[in-house]
């Protein structure tokens, strides 16, 4: 199984690339396969350009997101690992969902609308906040992000949605030991979703 592991954080010591980074550590331990997109270390340009947008015909993306697309072509499980921003993912992010899951890879023309060209392939998402879980819960910020960015995307693309798992609470300068018993639990549910048990199930 070929995972993308999608980090969307400028700050390369940041909790997010240590999850990116630990996730990738715990599907290879499976004998998976990791292939790390690191979006602000690539410098991807996250604005979509006119002739990406689909009009009356296909649109024409551009060279970056053809060279994305053909990373992305064997790809079984999509890992988005990011923080909140405005409850939010990074406009880095969205922009990468934009150009490179639009329409010519995430989904295709049919007559009447579209279809999904990614089914069978599953997406499984790690989000950092510094409000704590209870907010985020309470104000239904989490639900909100969900339906409105995993959900959909599913949904357009064919994606089979694993798992959202969200740590709130985040402190600039955490405890190691902090940071560790959030590394642990990205390597448990990576166990527990694409482990053997989980692939007999």
């Amino acid at each position: 199984m070929k995972h993308a592991v999608v980090i969307a954080h400028p700050v390369a010591r940041s909790l997010t690339h240590s999850a990116g980074e630990a996730y990738a550590e715990a599907v290879r331990a499976l004998g998976h396969e990791a292939c790390v997109r690191d979006l602000y270390a690539m410098g991807f340009d996250p604005c979509l350009k006119g002739p990406e947008i689909p009009h009356l015909r296909m649109p024409t993306p551009g060279p970056d997101v053809v060279e994305e697309r053909a990373r992305l072509q064997q790809v079984d499980v999509f890992a988005f690992i990011y923080p909140f921003w405005f409850n939010a993912p990074p406009a880095i992010l969205k922009g990468y969902v934009d150009r490179v899951f639009s329409m010519g890879f995430g989904f295709g023309p049919v007559l009447g609308g579209t279809e999904p060209l990614l089914t069978g392939r599953k997406l499984i998402s790690f989000s950092f906040s510094g409000a704590p879980d209870y907010w985020v819960q309470d104000t239904g910020a989490l639900c909100d992000l969900t339906s409105l960015f995993d959900n959909h995307l599913a949904r357009m693309c064919g994606l089979q949605v694993v798992d959202h798992v969200h740590t709130g609470g985040i402190a600039p300068n955490m405890r190691d030991d902090a940071v560790e018993t959030v590394l642990v639990r990205v390597r448990e549910v990576v166990g527990m979703r694409f482990g053997a048990d989980a692939a007999r199930a």
